[in-house]
Order: structure tokens, then C-alpha cells, then sequence
């Protein structure tokens, strides 16, 4: 990272939240209810860790007097460097495509299963994203081009979303959203698939034919960027280096593909298939270990790092079906439900979207006037500044600009925009 410019972060791979995805609003049982607040939960300790990360990829990585080792103590560097953003795909894909799994599986008139209109479903999304997002961009960029025209590629790739097919710039300007690329990228294939998926289910007699098409349909989408990582690190020896390649929506769209196979298995089951806590313990416990795991092994160009975020995504999967598929007297039990559920991390997890924007600004700017201590033991003292600053600016960032954007979405559904593509709930329609 550096204040220039350009601020490429070469071994940038961890990222911050994308914006934090609702549980769709038919679902007001309790469970559900339950469920939503320990997902904010998760995102918010997922937030908490990102900064920390980048704090360490600051101080150790792009720390000017030369490289260290991660924080001297390779079991620390690697619990913070474990990689959170394959979590927040797999999290945002299965809570967009429940409604999908629904209505393909159940049927149009299940409980849960409206699904809206792809133009009112891009609009939701585009309000909740853009708004704060170009802001920042703009701020940003017109303060590291302070001379027109500046790097207009990096400026035009930004407010596209394609600067993830630049080698060059990917990492330019707000580094992290490079992610926010490919949260786009899935929102235009899950309109275009979603729908697609329902009609053909409609063809099916039974349920489980249902079920199966759907979970080969994601297994597919899961299979084919590992196909494509395969050719293009052994057959085609690209290096890691060559971000396009493996930083796409070509290769990293398994994450997606495995929380949309979530969706599905979650509404497959039901209610009726809650299992208790001595079941999901264990499993959260082995997905953390194994997410551990991965990290502490990989290495550039070794098979963990090769395989690093599919292998990632299927960890995610298994730590996020224990936290949703638990039954709710256990919930009330487990310990680990409680810190989900706790106000300090909920309240992260409200704001992770705005952290996620300006917590790499925010920590630039205070490296560059020189409030972060320096040295081995300053990294502890840098890392909670950085991140009571962040927090701070995010909170405001949330209440200034992401909540009052928020209510266009309200003020538009009061409007009565289409809430379903089905012709029966759309006035004889197809929208």
C-alpha cells in the first residue's frame, strides 16, 4: 500500500464485507429472526479481523525500513491472515438466493418464496451499494490525482466495476473493492439464473428431483472455476501474480456457487431437519480448524494457495450451515451463539459495508502523518487505533450516507414496484 496514486496491495487477498444482505423479508419466524442477528454478528467479527489484517499487510509487508515476518510468530501470522472474503460471498449468496431456492423447490405459493422482479431485485442492490461507493471513490481518486485528467483508467475501471480485469490498477484507489466486482458480477447471474432455475423446477413432479437439479446446477458452478484454476496454474504455469486470472469472477466464483448450494440444502431440509447442538459444535469447531489450517500451509504457488478459496468457500459452507441449521433451544446454549448475538459485534456487522469502504483510507492516511507507532510492539497500539478510527468513520459513513440511501428502497416499495417475476403476482406480466 502507499498514499501515491496507485496503491497496489500485491499480497492482498483477505478483504472486508461486502453490504450486508437482509434475510428476505417473508421469513419472520423466529428462528429466522435469531439467525439474521448471528449472521451481522459474524460479519461484524469478520470486519473486525480484515482491518486487523491489513494492519499487519501494512506494518509488515509495505512497512518502508524493509519486509518482516508475520508478526515474528508464524501460528499468530496465520490466524491473521486467514482470508474472510470467501465467507462474505458464501453469505451473501445464500441470503439473495433463498427466495429463488424457494419458489424452485416449493413452488411460487410456499411460504418465503417471493421472488422479485430483476429490475426491482438491481435496483435494491444498486441503492445499497452505489451511493456510498462512488463517493468514495471519487474522494479518493481526486485526492491522489489532484491534476487532471490523473489516471482516468483507474477512475473509469472503479466506476464500472472492471477494474478487476486490470492487472495494473486492480488495487488502485480503494483497494478491497475489487471484491465489490464480482458481488456485482453475481448479482447480474443470479437474475439471470435464478429465474431459469424456477421454470425448469416447474417441469419436475417430485421434490427431490427439484432438490437434485438445483444442488447439481450449483455443484457445476462451483466445479468450473476449479477447472479453470487447474488449466491455468498447470497447464498454462500463470503465475499468482497475475491477479486478473485468478482474482475474476472466472475463478472465484465458487464462493458464490457454495452459498447458493447452502440456500438450497437449507430449504431441502426445513425446519423439520434442525439438528442439535452436538452435531453443529463439532462442525464449526472442524470448519475453523481446517480454515486454520489452510492458512497456516499455504504458500505461493503450493497446492493450499492454489486451491486456497474453493477449498475456503466449503469450510465457510460447513461453519455457516452449523450456525444456521442448529435448533433453536440449543441456540439459547451455545456459547459461541451468544458472541454472535453480542451488541458490539451486531453493531460492527451494521456497519462493516462503510468500514469496508474507508478503513484502508483511513489507515494510509494515518500511516502517512505519522500516528502509527513504529516497531514490533507498535503493530498492537497501530491496530487499535486504526481501528477505533475506522469504526468511528464508519459509523458516521453509515448514518450520513448508507441508512438515508436506504430509505429509497422503502419509499420505492410504497410506491408498489413489482415484488415477483411470476406473470400470476405481476398483473399477467413478465418483468
Amino acid at each position: 500500500m502507499s498514499t501515491s496514486t496507485a496503491t497496489p496491495s500485491v499480497t492482498l487477498t483477505k478483504e472486508p464485507p461486502l453490504p450486508a444482505e437482509p434475510v428476505p423479508e417473508p421469513r419472520t419466524d423466529k428462528p429466522a429472526r435469531a439467525r439474521a442477528v448471528e449472521l451481522q454478528g459474524l460479519r461484524g467479527l469478520a470486519a473486525l479481523s480484515t482491518v486487523v489484517f491489513h494492519v499487519w499487510q501494512q506494518y509488515y509487508t509495505y512497512d518502508a525500513a524493509g519486509a518482516h515476518p508475520p508478526v515474528d510468530n508464524p501460528y499468530l501470522g496465520a490466524l491473521i491472515s486467514l482470508e474472510v472474503i470467501d465467507l462474505f460471498f458464501v453469505m451473501s449468496a445464500y441470503l439473495l438466493t433463498l427466495s429463488y431456492a424457494r419458489a424452485a423447490i416449493d413452488g411460487p405459493t410456499a411460504r418465503g418464496s417471493g421472488v422479485r422482479s430483476g429490475r426491482d431485485f438491481l435496483f435494491r442492490r444498486a441503492v445499497r451499494i452505489l451511493p456510498l461507493y462512488f463517493l468514495a471513490v471519487l474522494v479518493v481518486w481526486s485526492s491522489r490525482n489532484p491534476t487532471l485528467p490523473g489516471d482516468w483508467r483507474d477512475l473509469l475501471g472503479h466506476l464500472t466495476f472492471t477494474h478487476v480485469f486490470d492487472r495494473d490498477r486492480i488495487f488502485y484507489t480503494l483497494g478491497p473493492t475489487w471484491s465489490l466486482s464480482l458481488e456485482v458480477a453475481f448479482y447480474l447471474a443470479l437474475v439471470a439464473l435464478g429465474p431459469l432455475a424456477i421454470r425448469a423446477c416447474r417441469r419436475l413432479a417430485t421434490r427431490r428431483a427439484r432438490v437434485a437439479l438445483c444442488l447439481s446446477g450449483c455443484g457445476a458452478l462451483f466445479v468450473a472455476p476449479v477447472l479453470w484454476i487447474a488449466v491455468a496454474h498447470h497447464v498454462l504455469d500463470v503465475p499468482y501474480t497475475n491477479w486478473p486470472v485468478y482474482f475474476g469472477p472466472q475463478a472465484r466464483f465458487g464462493g458464490f456457487a457454495a452459498g447458493m448450494a447452502l440456500a438450497v440444502l437449507l430449504v431441502a431440509l426445513g425446519e423439520r431437519g434442525r439438528v442439535d447442538a452436538r452435531v453443529t459444535t463439532p462442525l464449526a469447531l472442524a470448519a475453523l480448524g481446517g480454515l486454520y489450517a489452510l492458512s497456516y500451509t499455504a504458500d505461493p504457488e503450493n497446492v493450499p494457495h492454489t486451491y486456497y478459496h474453493p477449498l475456503a468457500a466449503l469450510l465457510w459452507f460447513v461453519l455457516l450451515f452449523a450456525t444456521l441449521h442448529l435448533r433453536e433451544r440449543d441456540g439459547r446454549r451455545v456459547r459461541w451463539h451468544g458472541l454472535l448475538r453480542a451488541r458490539w459485534v451486531t453493531g460492527v456487522g451494521l456497519i462493516s459495508y462503510s468500514l469496508y469502504i474507508w478503513h484502508e483510507p483511513v489507515l494510509l492516511e494515518l500511516d502517512q502523518r505519522g500516528v502509527l507507532p513504529g516497531g514490533q510492539l507498535g503493530f498492537a497500539a497501530g491496530t487499535l487505533i486504526v481501528v477505533a478510527v475506522a469504526v468511528g468513520a464508519g459509523t458516521a459513513s453509515y448514518w450520513l450516507i448508507e441508512y438515508p440511501a436506504g430509505l429509497l428502497v422503502k419509499a420505492r416499495d410504497a410506491r408498489g414496484a413489482p415484488r415477483a417475476f411470476y406473470p400470476e403476482r405481476a398483473g399477467g406480466t413478465t418483468r
